[in-house]
C-alpha cells in the first residue's frame, strides 16, 4: 500500500508546483512546524515565513514562503501563499536573511501581530 499523497502549491502567477509522489511537508504552521503525513486528519491552518519541507521518491526539496494558507484533506495537501521561493535558486545570502525574518515573525506570539487580520465584522453571519 501506497504511502504517498498529493500537493499542490499555488500562488498568484502560477501553480507553482504539483507532486504525486510525495511522502512527507513539514510547513510553518501558525501554530508551530507541522509535519503531515498520508492519512494525516484533515485540517485548515494560516503559515507564517518559513520553510516548507516537500519529501518524496525524487528526493527532498525546500521553498520559503511568507503567508499563506494550508488545507489537507482526503490525502490532497493545497498551500495557497502569495509569494514562495526554492531555496535551491538562492545564493546563500539570500537564505539568510529570509531565515532572518522568518525568525523575527515567528517570536511573533499573537495573532493580531500577523500582516492581515480577519476581524468578525468582516464575516457573514456575525452580529
Amino acid at each position: 500500500m501506497s504511502e504517498e499523497f498529493k500537493i499542490e502549491i499555488v500562488n498568484p502567477e502560477k501553480s507553482f508546483l504539483v507532486k504525486e509522489d510525495v511522502s512527507e511537508v513539514v510547513v510553518p504552521a501558525f501554530e508551530g512546524e507541522m509535519g503531515i503525513l498520508k492519512d494525516h486528519i484533515s485540517i485548515i491552518s494560516f503559515l507564517k515565513p518559513g520553510i516548507i519541507k516537500v519529501s518524496s521518491k525524487s528526493g527532498d526539496e525546500n521553498y520559503y514562503v511568507e503567508d499563506g494558507i494550508v488545507e489537507f484533506k482526503n490525502n490532497n495537501l493545497s498551500i495557497l501563499t502569495s509569494s514562495i521561493y526554492n531555496l535551491s535558486d538562492m545564493d546563500k545570502s539570500v537564505q539568510q536573511d529570509l531565515l532572518k525574518k522568518a525568525e523575527e515573525e515567528a517570536g511573533k506570539s499573537d495573532i493580531n501581530d500577523l500582516p492581515f487580520q480577519i476581524k468578525p465584522s468582516n464575516l457573514s453571519g456575525s452580529s
